[in-house]
């Protein structure tokens, strides 16, 4: 970029730049936009408490009880701006800011939430003018007149008035402001300021001006013009896209003074860290949204200020500077040639620890760069190559490399460090071209060697590592990482060619006495993984086969319960990849996990349930006659449910059962009277449904509630299978058209014919079938414990159960009009209620609305609110009643829903203040917002 002779960025050169791609359009009238009855959520009663709230807040000099209040309504403001201007109905908010503003003893937190308000109102354009003219943002934004005061110093002014400044600049009339204030050098000098907050805040706002208001390259403006023609593109994208062609003036200013400051401070210097580390973030924000031309200006800018840093190799600044280049070298251009020349840089740095971080970063972003990429490959498995004395790298790394490596692998601290780096890329190395210096077996060798040597195993080394290996051995960091990188390696290229020697450590480790517990987990996940690659189980050596199960029946009785509870997810784990536990364990491992419902750890019993439940999966699919050992199983799951006192074993039992019914086969005919091929899972559901849904946990009555929509959803195919099926079953009969009409399908109000009605009542098809559907459901116990769930105090609970009940409505209740058949033998069919709790409940509901007077009755005469005895009523009688739809709406609101409002919030504040005013010794609980 051309230079003044002063040295400065020329403001001439970058307004060429600048207005080459700028055209001049008139912008759009934000005012023509505005229309009457846009703030249908501010109700009257706010509209008149405002004012006050204003005057209380004005006058405040301490913070509130809830110093959340006032961000709370900053956010109400903020929804109500969205469609026109806040200041048509609260035109006392001028008067408010304009007193918080000149008033020096305001307490800062209104101060900040009033910048932050002025900003919001001047966003746009005519409240923006007003502001102006009433002198409110030359004063409110003078960063002057709050030092004076004092109260400048407080990090949430500067907050406040940063925060205020980005919600404002949406407009260009916002941009001249901050050029004409010269804001934008106190922005820059925030950048660096002692709370990380303000200075983050300050570069998010810079970075947003840079890319909000950059112009538009011709090409760009080319292509929203063809869209608009064709129909393609928004009011919003258009307006953008001249807001953004009116700006040059102003912007070349805003535009110049960032530059300049870049290419100033951007220098290595001493206690330069914060404010290099500060610039280089900004840059890379601006780098990832800018257009031509700012994209060019920043390239021509940038390098030289860049290849001064990356010389002094500040091992601090390595990350934030490798963020600027991959993210400057994403998109193409031609002068990202210096750019590139710039990572190869750093990939050339002689700080061995710059250098894996920087090599890292190549590999996270993906870049399609072969000569970057086989470089910070190579970079990556130097430690790795060095470390086990294998031979990685083809060709070999200069001498002088490896020396330096060796070196640096000698301290303890830096050596697990640089492992655990390259470790975790290792996945993205085999995901490489096959051209890259080590193929993915050759890595895989390098992990194993390494957990060899972590593990005790350490092979003959040279002198100049063996220092290193002590760094290593026992370290559970090394020991974790290597495991993960093993694990990600299973699917890689060749992995079949070294699987048993990959079992061959893991068996080591799983042996290992001293193995951490966390170790150990991550061994069984590997196991499982790479068992996954095994062609042939049975091919496994003997040895290897017993050192598994000598490992496995070791562990799952270990002291310490992760292990054991890793050693349990081991077992389900295999029974799920479908891994017989006979052809690799020698025997059943069904025993252990039943053995394991036992355990002093609720954890464990919980994953030994989830593991019988992969391990049963099979033979539920298939439709196998449930065993002896089967019904064992189930007896100690129900006693689980009934008598456990911890949570997560009672919720595996729901979801045990749920796998159970979802396992029966897709093609299996339904049973005429069972829930599935299995005679034991009936009573079951039964149980579970009834103790579930009564649960004091939350989750477990929700997982019930599952069991309960599969169930019902079992039962309604069923009907609906039975209604459509042809009462003439010869193949070569005409098949009655009323045969395939459901339910539901008469107009409300329409009577069937006498030939209708006696083919509804059929066998099969008509009111038996949908009448015997829902009674089989009220005896399964389905209805209850939905009716139950209606009522539960957790609030997803009642959700889901509401759910399913409209479902249940919908489909075996006919409407009230309906004097069919099928309508009457429905309506027969009835549940009972209690005189407590829920049925409690129910009844009044059925008694307000005069649908049973017996149990009005009942309601009026009762002097506690309870009923005694058990009511009868009908199921669907029951469901019409409750007003499920209006309980869907509140139950979809959120569960403060009352006193989460604008009204609440606005009261919260002056009752707060009021009582402050009065007694400074009464605690004030405003309501949950």
């Amino acid at each position: 970029m051309e230079e003044a002779a002063d040295g400065n960025v020329n403001p001439e050169v970058v307004r060429d730049i600048l207005g080459c791609a700028t055209k001049t359009v008139r912008s759009p009238n934000d005012g023509d936009r505005l229309r009457s009855g846009l703030f249908c959520t501010m109700d009257e009663e706010c509209v008149v408490l405002m004012p006050r709230v204003c005057e209380v807040l004005a006058a405040l000099e301490e913070p509130l009880h809830d110093d959340t209040s006032l961000e709370k309504l900053l956010d109400w403001f903020t929804g109500l701006t969205r469609d026109g201007s806040l200041l048509e109905v609260c035109p006392c908010l001028p008067v408010f800011i304009d007193s918080v503003i000149h008033n020096t003893t305001a307490d800062p937190s209104v101060i900040s939430f009033t910048l932050k308000l002025t900003g919001l109102l001047a966003a746009s354009e005519v409240s923006f003018k007003l502001l102006l003219e009433q002198s409110i943002l030359s004063l409110g934004y003078n960063r002057q007149h709050w030092q004076d005061s004092g109260l400048w110093e407080d990090p949430c002014v500067r907050i406040g008035w940063i925060q205020g400044l980005r919600s404002m600049l949406q407009h260009p009339m916002a941009l001249r402001f901050l050029v004409e204030t010269d804001l934008t050098k106190t922005l820059l000098q925030l950048q660096t300021d002692t709370s990380l907050f303000v200075a983050s805040a300050a570069n998010q706002l810079l970075a947003h001006v840079l890319v909000f208001f950059q112009p538009v390259s011709s090409e760009v403006h080319a292509d929203v013009e063809r869209k608009q023609k064709d129909g393609l593109t928004t009011d919003t994208e258009i307006e953008r896209l001249v807001l953004a062609m009116e700006t040059s003036p102003e912007y070349t200013a805003v535009t110049t003074a960032i530059l300049e400051h870049l290419r100033t401070s951007l220098v290595p210097k001493e206690n330069g860290h914060r404010h290099n580390l500060q610039n280089l973030k900004l840059l890379a924000l601006v780098f990832a949204q800018a257009r031509p031309p700012l994209r060019g200006m920043l390239l021509r800018m940038v390098p030289g200020s860049l290849e001064a840093l990356v010389t002094a190799g500040n091992s601090q600044l390595t990350l934030p500077l490798m963020d600027v280049l991959l993210t400057a070298y994403s998109c193409p251009d031609p002068n990202d040639q210096e750019v590139s020349r710039l990572l190869s840089a750093m990939l050339d740095t002689h700080n061995p620890c710059d250098l894996i971080h920087a090599a890292a970063a190549v590999l996270l972003r993906d870049h399609h760069d072969t000569v970057h990429t086989i470089k910070a490959v190579r970079i990556l498995l130097l430690p790795l190559d060095v470390l086990t004395g294998l031979s990685l790298l083809d060709p070999q790394a200069p001498e002088d490399q490896r020396s330096s490596m060796a070196e640096l692998l000698i301290s303890k601290s830096v050596c697990i460090s640089i492992l655990c780096v390259c470790l975790a890329h290792t996945a993205h190395i085999t995901l490489r071209p096959a051209d890259l210096p080590s193929p993915p077996v050759s890595v895989t060798m390098a992990i194993l060697s390494l957990l060899r040597i972590s593990g005790g195993h350490a092979p003959s080394s040279s002198i100049g590592t063996s220092k290193a290996h002590r760094n290593v051995i026992g370290c559970g960091k090394i020991q974790k990482c290597g495991l993960e990188a093993l694990t990600a390696l299973s699917s890689s290229p060749g992995a079949k060619e070294k699987m048993w020697e990959v079992l061959t450590v893991l068996m080591q480790y799983l042996q290992n006495p001293d193995s951490d517990a966390t170790v150990l987990q991550k061994c069984y996940q590997t196991l499982v993984k790479w068992l996954r690659v095994c062609p042939d189980i049975s091919s496994m050596s003997n040895q290897l086969r017993q050192d598994l199960q000598t490992a496995v029946w070791k562990r799952v009785c270990d002291i310490r319960w992760e292990v054991r509870d890793s050693t349990v997810e081991f077992l389900g784990q295999m029974a799920a990849e479908s891994i017989t536990p006979e052809a690799l364990l020698g025997r059943s491992t069904t025993p252990l996990l039943v053995e394991a419902l036992c355990d002093q750890e609720s954890y464990v019993r919980a994953s030994a349930i989830s593991a019988l439940a992969q391990t049963m999966a099979r033979s539920w699919q298939q439709g196998a006659e449930v065993t002896h050992e089967q019904t064992d199983i189930v007896s100690k799951l129900l006693d689980i449910l009934s008598e456990d006192t911890e949570g997560f074993p009672r919720r595996a039992v729901v979801q045990y059962f749920i796998s159970w019914f979802s396992a029966r086969p897709s093609d299996a005919p339904l049973p005429p009277l069972n829930l599935a091929p299995s005679s034991l899972l009936t009573p079951s559901v039964r149980t579970i449904l009834a103790q579930g849904s009564a649960d004091l946990d939350w989750e477990v009555k929700g997982h019930t509630l599952e069991l309960a929509r599969l169930l019902l959803d079992c039962w309604t195919r069923r009907f609906r299978i039975a209604s459509v099926t042809p009462r003439v079953t010869h193949p070569y009969a005409v098949a009655s058209e009323q045969a395939h009409t459901p339910p539901h399908a008469h107009p409300p109000g329409e009577t069937h014919t006498e030939q209708e009605n006696g083919a509804s009542e059929d066998a099969g098809s008509g009111s038996s079938s949908l009448a015997g559907v829902l009674q089989q459901l009220v005896e399964e116990g389905l209805v209850t414990s939905l009716l139950s769930g209606l009522f539960d105090c957790d609030r997803p609970v009642a959700l889901k159960a509401c759910q399913l009940l409209i479902t249940l409505r919908e489909t075996v209740c006919p409407p009230p009009s309906d004097k069919t058949a099928t309508a009457a033998a429905v309506a027969t069919v009835t549940c009972e209620l209690q005189g407590w709790g829920w049925g409690q409940e129910i009844r009044k509901c059925l008694g307000n609305r005069g649908r049973d007077p017996a149990v009005a009755t009942e309601v009026d005469d009762s002097m506690d609110g309870l009923m005694e005895g058990v009511v009868c009523v009908s199921v669907c009688e029951v469901l019409r009643c409750l007003g499920l739809e209006e309980r869907m709406a509140v139950l979809t609101q959120s569960s403060d829903h009352v006193q989460n409002s604008p009204l609440s919030l606005l009261q919260d504040i002056l009752t707060a203040t009021d009582t402050k005013s009065h007694s400074d010794t009464l605690e004030v609980i405003v309501d949950c917002y």
